[in-house]
């Protein structure tokens, strides 16, 4: 069964771009490997780039000149479902929420990822829009 999450960041004008991301959502897989791996905000806008995810990695890219796609994915590389499922259209564009609070009350799925200066914050989707915040990732995992 999938645990979905929602994976974003802010950008430079307030605005926040998100992806989809269909497996492994919770703190302590997704979670773990956001804080770990995806520390650069660059390796975050080309993961944000890729549009919406199978599933997350601790790398965006895979090595040059060898297979993986969706059937075979390399070792440690997110799968998307543009590039490695070769899907098309609305299932696989990022989506822009107008700023902070729209990510967070709007459809994150079951959690929600939020890179904002440097850090990774999360939300449950469990809880009710209006009662909703954010917090570390690593503070998530010490109570999680």
């Amino acid at each position: 069964m999938a645990t979905r999450s929602r994976i974003g960041m802010v950008n430079d004008d307030g605005t926040v771009t998100s992806i989809y991301c269909h497996w492994d959502g919770y703190p302590s897989n997704n979670g773990n490997i956001l804080n770990d791996h995806y520390k650069n905000p660059e390796k975050v806008k080309s993961l944000i780039k890729l549009g919406n995810i199978s599933s997350l990695k601790p790398g965006v890219e895979p090595e040059a000149g060898s297979v993986h796609t969706y059937d075979q994915p390399q070792k440690n590389i997110t799968v998307a479902y543009g590039r490695d499922r070769h899907e098309t259209g609305s299932s696989i564009v990022a989506r822009v929420d107008p700023d902070i609070d729209s990510f967070m009350k709007g459809d994150i799925e079951e959690w929600g990822y939020l890179f904002k200066d440097g850090k990774w914050l999360v939300v449950d989707g469990h809880v009710a829009p209006k009662d909703r915040k954010f917090e570390t990732v690593y503070e998530a995992l010490l109570h999680g």
